[in-house]
């Protein structure tokens, strides 16, 4: 036996033998790639320290790793299908990684964001490449299992990078999760040249260059616009990229429309099965990565649990999504894909309409039903839709068809994001403006707290100091004779204190009211989107490639021929 597997699927003539192997490879490739975005949430306050970084600067940090990888992925796709799916997922870990080395070793906010940027652009090369490769390397028969066990890795990432990077930030600095994707991605690169057969369409002509184009600038503005908007007003810069959008948009439409080989034919967009799964995917994600963006934060600052324990805290989502990913599999083929995703989509809408009783009493166990309910929410619906996706793709165009499903994933995941983060900011200034009313604070003191729940107790933080500052004067001042003094400092210092809890127990009141407004948005958003995707998938099939009646081979004949090397 070969080292090295270079024996095309298609060759053989029978089901490969490791494909599961396989498949463990490809998970473990995407498993790095969503994590390295979930980590990032607890490692930022030590980053946050470290490198002096503003809002703005953390902000971009966080995104500056999203725009690449939302706006590259259809353009890579397509790439990897013509010259090689394989190679496409080898060099996007080599990117990936040198990316991961680079951003563990700058010392500047710039720095931090360019490598983050340069770990964007190979995750686009990998998310596309995995679900390209695991279509291309199971039968059809085996497909949906296959893709149930990806989606629930990714449910898994969700939950494992914070518990990760907690465990490594109580002995390490920072650095740490950047440097623990360096060694995964190696062995995923040893794993893919031994395990995974390579892969590449049978008949691929010229990539249509300017449709690839095309998507990268509509869809870089639009993720662009939905960062800069929200976070840092309506202003120049994100006015610019939301006209960019919608004309880089309609312009890749009337392009791909007449084009005879589109990079993504967007009439499939029309067919019911395919828009619905499309439209679900983004929904769940802009649900779940929003509530994960809030519950951290709540878990962190509100509950006081350390990075760590924040990680273990959100295990509950990832055991759920494992018990969902294996219920679909069960009921999908009986009782059919368009019953299965909307009980997951209503199921998503309970999660989030639990977490509207959060208040200032509400403590973690208050959390565990409502990160139970969203994980087996997760497992149910978003199974059956990407099967459903990769099914309406040929052969030829799997890397597409992957980038597709990947994008809607991204856009819902940074639009929750925006949205939801864009509630709970505004919310959270308004019920601590309300809650702090009356008070005698420092000058600026309640316009820096406004700005997040880490800065409102940091600023109790800062007047409680003062006030231990005062009361130590006032000792010394008692034990020099200096007793009028001694009582004038002792007021203040008392008032200070009082002042100061005042703040803290204001800070996470508003908090948590916030968090309860912003989930009933998300559930208004969420139980809109599931009466949509009810209406748009149809009640014949079960969401199984070779089931589904509106599948791309049939659309276009010409376009199918088995993947090959």
């Amino acid at each position: 036996m070969r080292l090295v597997m270079n024996e095309p699927v298609e060759g053989m003539d029978r089901p490969y033998a490791r494909r599961w192997w396989a498949l463990l490879v490809l998970c473990l490739s995407l498993l790095i790639i969503v994590m390295a975005n979930t980590a990032l949430t607890v490692a930022a306050p030590d980053m946050t320290q470290d490198l002096g970084l503003s809002s703005a600067d953390l902000q971009w940090v966080i995104d500056g790793y999203t725009v690449p990888y939302a706006a590259l992925m259809l353009l890579l796709g397509a790439i990897g299908d013509k010259y090689s799916r394989r190679g496409a997922l080898i060099l996007g870990l080599v990117v990936f990684g040198g990316g991961a080395i680079a951003g563990s070793l700058v010392g500047s906010s710039t720095g931090v964001i360019a490598a983050r940027a340069v770990m964007g652009v190979g995750a686009a090369l990998i998310m596309p490449a995995t679900l390209s490769l695991l279509a291309a390397t199971f039968p059809r028969e085996e497909r949906a299992k296959a893709i149930t066990l990806w989606t629930a890795t990714a449910g898994l990432a969700i939950a494992a990078g914070p518990l990760v990077a907690g465990a490594l930030l109580e002995h390490h600095g920072w650095s740490s999760t950047f440097l623990i994707n360096v060694p995964i991605a190696a062995l995923a690169i040893v794993g893919a040249l031994v395990l995974v057969p390579p892969s590449r369409a049978a008949h691929h002509h010229r990539i249509d260059h300017v449709g690839g184009l095309l998507s990268v600038i509509w869809i870089g503005s639009l993720v662009y616009m939905i960062i800069e908007g929200p976070h840092f007003g309506w202003g120049v810069k994100a006015v610019t990229a939301a006209v960019v959008a919608g004309a880089g948009l309609v312009a890749f439409v009337v392009w791909e429309l007449r084009h005879p080989r589109p990079v993504v034919d967007v009439r499939r967009f029309a067919h019911r099965r395919f828009a619905g799964s499309n439209l679900a995917v983004a929904l769940f994600f802009l649900a779940v990565f929003g509530a994960f963006y809030y519950l951290t934060q709540h878990l962190q600052f509100v509950l006081g649990y350390d990075a760590l324990d924040t990680g273990v805290r959100m295990l509950p989502l990832a055991g759920a999504v494992f018990v969902g990913s294996a219920l679909t599999g069960y009921l999908t083929p009986r009782i059919g894909m368009k019953i299965t995703v909307t009980a997951g989509m209503v199921g998503g809408t309970a999660a989030l309409a639990l977490l509207t009783r959060v208040d200032a009493a509400s403590s973690y166990g208050d959390l565990v039903l409502p990160l139970a309910i969203l994980g087996l929410a997760i497992g149910l619906a978003l199974s059956p839709c990407t099967d459903a996706i990769m099914g309406a793709f040929p052969e030829a165009e799997l890397g597409v068809g992957g980038a597709v499903n990947d994008t809607s994933l991204e856009l819902g995941g940074s639009l929750g994001i925006a949205i939801l983060g864009s509630v709970l900011a505004s919310s959270y200034s308004a019920h601590l403006s309300d809650a702090t009313a009356g008070s005698k604070l420092p000058a600026g003191a309640l316009s820096t707290a406004q700005d997040s729940v880490g800065a409102g107790y940091a600023v109790a933080q800062g007047i409680g100091d003062k006030a231990r500052q005062l009361g130590e004067q006032a000792a010394r001042a008692g034990q020099a004779g200096n007793t009028e003094k001694a009582a004038q400092l002792k007021a203040q210092a008392d008032q200070l204190a009082h002042g100061a809890q005042r703040m803290a127990d204001a800070v996470g009141s508003s908090f948590s009211d916030a968090v309860a407004h912003t989930s009933l948005i998300g559930a208004v958003i969420l139980g809109v989107g599931t009466v949509l995707v009810a209406f748009l998938l149809p009640r014949k099939g079960n969401g199984h490639p070779g089931e589904a009646p509106e599948r791309a081979a049939e659309e276009q004949p010409e376009l199918t021929g088995a993947a090959t090397r």
